[in-house]
């Protein structure tokens, strides 16, 4: 049964827009990438699509916990740290007599 299913996998292609990132092969990759909407609204949808996939996913679902806000939380704490990082260097290799 299992031949079966790959079989049907790999004689069915999906067209390279509709493809995920993960499906994506590397040498289709460019190509991927140049099919991609990158205008004012295109962008604006992918980021509304990554906010419901999210919110979902880890916000809204029967026993919720803490995990969800953690993790925003959590990525916004090493954003700032990348962000500010020239600084926190040279904050770190000041000497204090």
């Amino acid at each position: 049964m299992a031949s079966v299913v790959c079989v049907f996998r790999s004689s069915f292609s999906v067209p390279l827009k509709e493809k995920k990132l993960l499906d994506v092969k590397l040498g289709e990759l460019p190509s991927w990438i140049l099919m991609r909407d990158f205008t004012p609204k295109g962008i604006a949808g992918a980021f509304q699509r990554g906010y419901y996939r999210y919110y979902n996913k880890y916000v809204n679902v029967k026993k919720g916990g803490v995990a969800g806000i953690s993790m925003v939380l959590a990525a916004y704490v090493v954003f700032n740290y990348f962000r500010c990082y020239k600084e926190l260097k040279h904050e770190r290799l000041r000497k204090y007599h």
